[in-house]
């Protein structure tokens, strides 16, 4: 069907990935159609085991069955197929026939020609012609030896079947999960967290004088530049410099840049990483690089140093990286490093995203640092940083412009920041940031939406305790309240930062074999259901011989230990009693006796119960602390109130019970009702 060297090939896992279905669904079709009217195609032959069909017969099949998907799977197909030459080793090289390919495609469109009429030497000098300095695809396409025609009149097919070699380059490189593209694969973002970055990289450059220029220093970053580039459009005249690193994935990203013909330079790196760029740019970078998926955090805060140490007032940058690196909690001496990051003034805005942005690693949060003036001018004690954590909220287009008009505003002086109404941001002194040892990103616990301050909130408590004393045998000693002093109380601190300070104690929960347990008599079993639903879970024990025999690790809780799970929801519980077991996925914080540094364990319970529900980093939860001479009172008063919680929920389940009782018994017909006024019985009986 095709030209002699540009057969085409696939197994059936590409068929899979051609028809956009799942591997076991091609198996089925080939056993349930063979012996129909139109059987699946047989394969043409093997290698090492693994089947080859015949593309053509493939996409045949498919249009003449209607099965799969992909209603484009003729047009497709070539990103999907292989070279039908097993002799060759760019066939054999999956590697070698991507980088090939892609070079290929950037030819292409440098030269503006079709290359597979072309012999290799003819496409070679065309090669030379474009990259004589050979940074980017002359060694990719000499690699290809006698490969290289029969390549060249693939790459001319799926620049066809893509409808052009920008377009064929995106679907190459859409499938990097394939075997030898991992150090694609491995760093790639989803698609609204490259909207974010690229969207926030163009507003800070619309703020800057001149044409815009962005520049990544990063090895082989080239998803936001591209991002950025399919945001300006082609209306808007654009300047992007890509850092002249060795490798195949810095070679990549500058065919990248080629074919999809933006105006781009080389910026020039020493061996330190170190480089210079000079006037207005916005500077964008990954962390980790796809030309350096290993980087640790060192690397990732050298890597930003760089940047920060050429920058001047008119550029700006935007970072984004995993969360760890860029907002919790650090020590050591990558800890020291990011603190000097922070002195130098141009951390303007540290945002915490949520987790899923990066393909491979679904569950790792990312974070954003954005970079801009230091105003040197303002002493150091009284900078100040943006800070905003979206952990818990989805990236949907009204919170990402939000966040960007936000990040925009960060870059002012303080008029410009009083004069910006906030969605997300809140400003945090630089001074508050140095001296937290742990998250740098945290907000305070939800709080009711019907608390008040002050003189308000005490009214509304003596109107409470008004009403629940009236008419009452015996009123219970509900407290009184006044406004608190000036001083207020003490700032929460994160579940992190008090485990560090002593303060709290983490113990993990215990294993315990379904076997094991009863409903009947022992220690207290407390896990994920009694969090769930404290008040009607059904009772578990396990007999503490048992516990001790099978589980010599595990702990009994203390009296006044927090109870918390994070799945599906936070939620926490204070075990009063204490001697319990606690179930993993529950885990308990205990509070040091000694010193509790302001915690009381009903306002840390209290605290976990407000999270979102979609809040699972329970070391970054910020908990109130309180007064030491009001932590008494206070545990004093939520004592008073939960037994009259307690009496009332008893008091409500004896109605409960009083109206069931009634309404079986008169409506099965074993009981009659007397009348209230009459006093009569049935049939007016007294």
């Amino acid at each position: 069907m095709e030209a002699t060297g540009t057969a085409l090939h696939m197994t059936l896992s590409d068929v899979a990935a051609l028809a956009q279905v799942q591997r076991p669904v091609v198996s089925m079709w080939r056993r349930r159609s063979s012996g129909g009217p139109v059987p699946f195609p047989a394969a043409t032959e093997q290698v090492n085991g693994v089947e080859l069909f015949d593309a053509g017969e493939i996409t045949a099949w498919l249009h003449a069955t209607g099965r799969g998907n992909n209603p484009e799977a003729r047009n497709d197909v070539a990103v999907f197929a292989r070279l039908a030459d097993p002799v060759s080793a760019a066939a054999r090289d999956g590697r070698q026939t991507f980088d090939g390919l892609t070079s290929l495609l950037a030819l292409k469109v440098i030269s503006g020609q079709s290359l597979g009429h072309m012999s290799a030497a003819q496409i070679l000098d065309a090669a030379d012609e474009a990259d004589p300095d050979d940074v980017f695809l002359y060694s990719e396409l000499e690699a290809l030896g006698s490969a290289l025609p029969g390549l060249a009149s693939f790459a001319d097919r799926l620049a066809d079947s893509a409808f052009s070699a920008p377009a064929a380059f995106e679907k190459l490189l859409a499938h990097r999960f394939k075997e030898g593209l991992r150090d694609q694969s491995d760093t790639a973002l989803t698609d609204a967290a490259l909207k974010l970055v690229g969207a926030a990289a163009t507003e800070l450059a619309a703020t800057l004088d001149g044409r815009p220029v962005y520049v990544d220093s990063t090895p082989g970053g080239s998803d936001v530049m591209l991002s950025i580039a399919q945001q300006s459009g082609e209306t808007t005249a654009v300047t992007f410099l890509a850092a002249d690193h060795d490798g195949g994935a810095s070679r990549l990203a500058r065919r990248r840049l080629a074919v999809h013909g933006t105006d781009n330079a080389p910026v020039k790196l020493d061996s330190n990483g170190a480089f210079a760029v000079s006037g207005p740019a916005v500077h964008v970078a990954q962390y980790p690089a796809p030309g350096g998926p290993a980087v640790d955090t060192a690397g990732v805060l050298l890597g930003i140093e760089n940047i920060v140490l050429q920058m001047d007032d008119s550029q700006r940058a935007v970072i984004i990286a995993p969360a760890r690196v860029l907002c919790d909690a650090l020590t050591g001496e990558a800890g020291k490093l990011r603190s000097d990051l922070l002195r130098s003034g141009r951390v303007r805005a540290i945002v915490r995203l949520q987790p899923g942005l990066l393909r491979a690693k679904p569950r790792e949060p990312q974070a954003l640092w954005v970079l801009g003036p230091s105003f040197a001018n303002v002493p150091i004690a009284d900078r100040w940083t943006m800070v905003a954590d979206l952990t818990t909220t989805a990236l949907t287009l009204d919170v990402s412009q939000d966040l960007i008009s936000d990040i925009v505003a960060s870059m002012g002086d303080r008029a410009t920041i009083r004069a910006h109404s906030f969605r997300f941001a809140r400003l945090v002194q630089t001074r508050v940031l140095l001296a937290r040892r742990g998250a740098l990103v945290s907000v305070p616990p939800a709080r009711s939406s019907t608390a008040a301050r002050g003189i308000e909130t005490a009214l509304r408590i003596e109107e409470l305790v008004r009403v629940l004393s009236a008419g009452a045998a015996d009123p219970p000693a509900l407290p009184t309240v006044q406004p608190a002093a000036v001083d207020g109380p003490l700032l929460p601190a994160t579940v992190q930062e008090l485990i560090n300070t002593g303060n709290l104690r983490y113990v993990k929960g215990v294993r315990l074999e379904e076997a094991d347990l009863n409903g009947r008599a022992g220690s207290r079993i407390v896990g994920r259901e009694e969090l769930m639903d404290p008040h009607n879970s059904k009772p578990r024990y396990i007999t503490l011989l048992d516990f001790a025999a099978k589980y010599p690790t595990g702990r009994l809780t203390e009296p006044g230990d927090v109870v918390f799970c994070t799945s599906p929801r936070p939620a926490a519980m204070v075990d009063a009693e204490g001697g319990a077991v606690v179930v993993f996925p529950a885990r308990v914080l205990r509070i040091d006796r000694g010193d509790p540094g302001g915690l009381v364990p009903d306002v840390v319970a209290a605290d976990i119960n407000s999270r979102p529900p979609a809040d699972k980093t329970w070391r970054n939860w910020q908990l109130r602390r309180t007064q030491d001479r009001q932590r008494q009172p206070l545990a004093t008063a939520l004592e008073t109130l939960q037994h009259e919680q307690a009496r009332a929920r008893e008091r409500l389940n004896q109605l409960e019970e009083l109206a069931t009782l009634i309404t079986d018994g008169v409506a099965g017909g074993s009981l009659t009702l007397t009348d209230l006024i009459t006093h009569a019985g049935p049939e007016g009986t007294a």
